[in-house]
């Protein structure tokens, strides 16, 4: 007995042609591209964009993990525990479940991030 063969996803210029929701302040914007939850429910993955513009920082504390890559502008980047990054495009962050973590930005910053979560649970 074989196998039926699995097909992949390709979502075209995501990047420039999705534009994810506010979901909070007046300027931070996030939206899941992609989830996994409906193939393994158990241990779900979520994929989008998060941009945030000028004016109010986001505090934002994981409940799960997640891995965020800047694709564009830049972030000021900080955790409770005192690390601090000036974030530009191609850099790769790794947050835990439980960080505590401060974005902000002097203009915009877009990122790409992978969540260990079901979709919308951000």
């Amino acid at each position: 007995m074989s196998e039926s063969p699995v097909a992949f996803t390709h979502f075209s210029k995501a990047q420039s042609t999705f534009k994810p929701p506010l979901i909070a302040n007046e300027n931070a914007f996030l939206g899941d591209v992609v989830s996994s939850e409906k193939i393994d429910p158990e241990k779900p993955l979520s994929a989008g964009f998060y941009r945030l513009e000028k004016g109010t920082p986001l505090v934002y504390t994981y409940t799960y993990h997640e891995m965020k890559i800047i694709v564009e502008g830049s972030f000021d980047i900080s955790d409770e525990a005192g690390n601090s990054v000036h974030a530009v495009a191609g850099d790769v962050f790794y947050f835990p479940k439980g960080s505590k973590i401060t974005f902000k930005t002097e203009d915009y910053g877009l990122g790409f991030f992978v969540g260990q979560r079901a979709e919308g649970a951000a």
